[in-house]
């Protein structure tokens, strides 16, 4: 049989402001867009930020969620992946909520604490749209992205507990060996979908031997019990896409992580890096995994319910 792979699309994210690319989604309506047209492409999950209709600035209020969750429910069937990550300058009760509001079939959940340091791209913009997105990513000059052993423990019960179930974004070996602890503890269960994330600045880097060393590692602490994802960074988002396709892999693509097609070619969409990854996929001989494929690939316990826990046990035990 013809092995699936998922591919998951983050439409628009927090680290990338208006002024850095004139394609980035900003209101409801852009992001609810940009998101379905990912699907019809061939996403099966999409990873979903919101931000202020009138700047642009991160925004995890769950008013801005709600009407991009709906709009997207209504037209099409595909995973929905709230962020907890936010903004890395927001506290975690703010990051939460609206994680906690809607209780998702899936949300990220970043393992570890760490510098994220997205301020080299200020140095490339002579002229800011608004007041707020320099300060933005100058400060994470200074500021550390903070997911302690306590934070993650919270997301863990307080979003499990309503059903919801985790993209693990690991960003570097230390994070995988955390969500190692985590499992034996039996406050993360498989299959877990672990997402590597490659790239960012004090992060682990994209070199192929580092997309390797971090399945490697991977397979080591989590046997059979996950399902491996990548996403690079920039330039290197479709090369490591190729090489976790060709590895056994799944991938995520979208603006969030890249502003670009191909080399000096801002991408105008999301649905154009989507239909990259797809042809990638199908060169392989390989098939591009639906949302309801998704979903039994990952035990979720599917769209517009409020699972217990044990549901979820009971689905990824066979019951």
């Amino acid at each position: 049989m013809s092995r699936k792979v998922i591919i998951t699309c983050a439409v628009t994210g927090a680290i990338h402001t208006p002024s850095m690319s004139p394609y980035l989604p900003i209101t409801a309506e852009q992001i609810s867009n940009a998101a379905v047209e990912a699907v019809e492409a061939g996403a099966a999950i999409v990873h979903l930020h919101a931000r202020d209709p009138d700047t642009g600035r991160p925004d995890q209020s769950p008013e801005r969620f709600k009407p991009i969750l709906e709009t997207i429910g209504a037209r099409c069937d595909a995973v929905l992946n709230i962020t907890t990550g936010g903004s890395p300058s927001m506290p975690l009760e703010v990051r939460l909520q609206p994680a906690l509001a809607f209780a998702p079939e899936l949300a990220s959940l970043n393992m570890g604490s760490m510098n994220f340091g997205a301020f080299p791209a200020a140095e490339r913009i002579k002229e800011f749209k608004f007041d707020w997105e320099r300060p933005h990513l100058e400060g994470t000059r200074s500021n550390v992205f903070r997911n302690t052993f306590e934070d993650i423990e919270f997301i863990l019960r307080s979003c499990g507990d309503k059903g919801t179930r985790f993209e693990y974004e690991c960003y570097d070996v230390g994070h995988l060996y955390t969500l190692a602890h985590f499992l034996d503890r039996k406050l993360a269960t498989p299959p877990l979908f672990v997402q590597t994330v490659l790239g960012v600045l004090g992060g682990i880097g994209s070199h192929p031997e580092d997309v390797l060393n971090m399945r490697r590692t991977a397979d080591r602490l989590f046997g059979s019990d996950y399902e491996w994802s990548v996403l690079g960074v920039g330039r290197a988002q479709l090369p490591t896409a190729a090489i976790a396709i060709a590895s056994g892999g799944n991938v995520r693509v979208g603006l969030e992580d890249s502003l670009w097609i191909k080399p000096g070619q801002m991408a105008e969409s999301s649905t154009q890096q989507v239909a990259a990854a797809r042809s990638i996929i199908e060169a392989l001989g390989l098939e591009v995994a639906t949302p309801e494929d998704a979903r039994r690939m990952l035990a979720l316990k599917g769209p517009g319910i409020s699972a217990p826990q044990e549901l979820v046990r009971n689905r990824i035990a066979g019951a």
